[in-house]
């Protein structure tokens, strides 16, 4: 556990008690998870109860207890995408990433997921990179904006 790297983190938070959610979404950011050992000093160094952290973390879909890819992937797959081709484009990214829908490349610089909606029906089939949001995707448009992140 690097404490520096934490500390750095809590600096910014005057009260880190009434600032939890917070701490915990820069943490993320920085780790690109949670991991347990981090989690537990953030617990004795708030004075929030480890039970109370697990339940946030847990509830909150922005967060994760195993290590994300730095770039995160999401496939919309919701009725406007689907019928447009969202699948194949999720096919071809499972191909040549070499990973399935909620895994994380072995080098941690992609995660690959999918969503039900993003609200972007006039763009299907969508899919979401960081915060990135690409439209009309093809498994051929796909593989050159992928080049872009790797």
């Amino acid at each position: 556990m690097d404490i520096k790297r934490i500390e750095s983190v809590l600096s910014r938070f005057p009260q880190p008690k009434g600032n939890l959610i917070a701490i915990l979404h820069e943490m993320q950011n920085e780790y690109h998870y949670l991991p347990e050992e981090e989690l537990r000093y953030v617990s004795k160094k708030t004075g929030v109860a480890l039970s109370q952290v697990y339940s946030i973390v847990t509830f909150y879909n922005r967060f994760s207890l195993k290590p994300k890819g730095e770039h995160q992937i999401c496939v919309c797959l919701g009725t406007a995408c689907h019928v447009k081709g969202a699948q194949k484009v999720m096919d071809s990214l499972e191909r040549s990433l070499n990973i399935r829908e909620g895994e994380t490349t072995e080098d941690l610089k992609f995660s690959l997921g999918a969503v039900r909606c993003i609200g972007a029906c006039s763009l299907a089939p969508a899919v979401v990179i960081d915060e990135e949001t690409y439209r009309e995707m093809t498994p051929k448009k796909m593989a050159k904006t992928l080049k872009h992140y790797k």
